[in-house]
């Protein structure tokens, strides 16, 4: 808190008394300072708190008034006069003169030195300089932690909140990295212009720093630079020129930047690797896995996410490292770990469809080769398997023509699966379809039932259609049928009946796809 002259007057073991300029009492001190000149103003810069004993004041209201009038023009932050020495009481001219110019004026009774006034005026700016200075190191640590938990986009956010204001992260190509506030397209054009302004070339260190104001605010845009090369560029605006304080975050962020873009590849593996292994736990072990390994990777606890089946990405190896390289770019938080030759990516639930399109389109151009993706629904990161089962049967049952396959756009199969467990899944397709699978077990046949009913279903009941599909004769196909009819004891004809069946037939092909995981 800012000593000001309202507050110095408090001081009881002072005794000083506010008798002039009280709609100066918020002026902030900033030294304390004894002159016994005419005119003072050569020795002060602004913010004193000039202290006299009145011997240079003069006797008139009018030299008053002019001595006063010195002070506040040179922006002395209040006149403290001694009432032992010179004057018993502050003289009135001195009093009207601060009020008139709104200077505040101090009594000072006579058993207070004016060392007592220095010492208490040091004591304060100390203990608020030493606050200050607890408030940069609790926010310096609320920064580390930040990107220890959330990496680049927490400390993004930290940092804005810290300082109350906009930032933006963006690379040397001027592609956002992170973005906190709501003057983000303002900022982002200013880190924009830098970054395009910047001298290229390799092993140029580019430790810029530009600060500037316009009609919307005050703006500061500085490098952040990893092993001699100029990596992105951190951007913060403000309503006002950011205190020294607030500086200071700045250059700590950029620092814990440096740091974080400029892992060593053992570091980045060793990384890859935890990560694999935590997707791995959550995806086996839910609820039970410390929420703590979770956190280091971004993510909160309440936190939703959505997963995406990757395939025919090719070796698995240099795909992992394509997706960690472009989510880094991006600050995205996720957790990866491949199985068999799928790739399962889990990120936070605001990724949309669309993003995760652009994600795909993206990795496989630079792969060099077409991805296919299916994208599960959001689901509570401790229920992440769930939506990993999704994404399974989004892309295992969706149309091979479409690079990304929701499965929220799957109708009944999102139905089948949300909070759907194998358990019920069984259930499903052993009410109606049992009868069939028991027959098949029992009976020797090129066509058993269960393939027959799933194509006649396919071909909307048209006993050739699914015939020739098959590639058997359309009469075996008619005793096939018929004997489908016999077992279920329903009429196949009735529509009722083929919408349970249909679901039913899903259900099962759903419930392979889980078993086979």
């Amino acid at each position: 808190m800012a000593l000001t002259v309202r507050r110095l007057a408090r001081n009881t073991d002072l005794g000083l008394t506010l008798v002039g300029g009280h709609e100066g009492a918020d002026r902030v001190i900033e030294w304390a300072h004894a002159i016994e000149l005419a005119d003072p103003t050569p020795w002060i810069t602004g913010g004193e708190l000039v202290m006299t004993t009145g011997l240079p004041i003069g006797s008139s209201d009018a030299q008053q008034f002019e001595y006063v009038s010195r002070l506040a023009q040179a922006r002395a932050a209040a006149l403290a006069v001694d009432t032992g020495t010179t004057f018993d009481a502050v003289p009135e001219g001195i009093r009207a003169a601060g009020d008139a110019l709104g200077l505040p004026i101090l009594s000072v009774p006579p058993p207070t030195p004016f060392i007592a006034i220095t010492r208490a005026v040091i004591d304060e700016l100390t203990a608020d300089r030493v606050r200050a200075v607890q408030r940069v190191v609790d926010q310096q640590e609320k920064l580390a932690r930040a990107i220890l938990r959330g990496g680049i986009p927490q400390l993004i956010s930290t940092l804005g909140r810290a300082v109350s204001c906009s930032a933006v992260l963006v690379d040397s190509a001027g592609r956002v990295l992170s973005v906190h506030g709501k003057d983000a397209a303002r900022l982002l054009a200013h880190a924009r212009t830098v970054a395009g302004s910047a001298p290229r070339g390799p092993g140029r260190r580019q430790q810029m720093s530009s600060a500037f104001t316009d009609e919307h605010g005050a703006y500061l845009v500085q490098s952040v630079s990893v092993a001699q090369e100029s990596n992105g560029y951190l951007a913060v605006g403000s309503a006002v020129a950011l205190q020294p304080e607030e500086r200071v975050l700045v250059a700590h962020a950029v620092a814990l930047l440096s740091i974080e873009l400029g892992k060593p590849a053992k570091v980045v593996d060793a990384e890859q690797r935890l990560r694999t292994a935590v997707a791995r736990a959550l995806i086996d072990f839910g609820p039970e896995l410390d929420i703590g390994l979770l956190r280091y990777f971004g993510f909160d606890e309440d936190a939703h996410v959505v997963a995406v089946a990757l395939t025919d990405v090719g070796p698995l190896l240099p795909a992992q490292r394509e997706i960690a390289g472009l989510f880094a770019r991006q600050s995205v938080p996720y957790l990866m770990t491949p199985q068999e030759k799928v790739l399962f990516v889990i990120v936070t639930a605001d990724h949309t469809v669309e993003w995760v399109t652009e994600f795909v389109t993206q990795l496989g151009a630079q792969l060099g080769r077409p991805l296919r993706a299916g994208l599960g629904a959001s689901a509570a990161i401790i229920d992440a398997s769930d939506s990993l089962r999704q994404a399974t049967a989004a892309l295992r049952l969706g149309p091979a023509q479409t690079p990304v396959v929701d499965f929220s756009d799957m109708g009944t199969f999102s139905m089948l699966l949300s909070g759907r467990s194998p358990d019920e899944l069984s259930a499903m397709s052993r009410i109606l379809l049992g009868p069939l699978e028991d027959y098949d077990a029992t009976h020797s046949s090129p066509l058993d039932l269960i393939t027959a009913l799933r194509a006649w279903l396919r071909h909307d009941a048209h006993i050739e259609s699914a015939a020739t599909e098959l590639g058997v004769h359309r009469h075996t196909m008619r005793n096939r049928m018929a004997k489908v009819g016999q077992l279920l004891r329903r009429d196949l004809d009735s529509a009722e009946v083929r919408a349970e069946l249909w679901i039913a037939v899903k259900a099962r092909e759903l419930l392979d796809i889980l078993h086979n995981d």
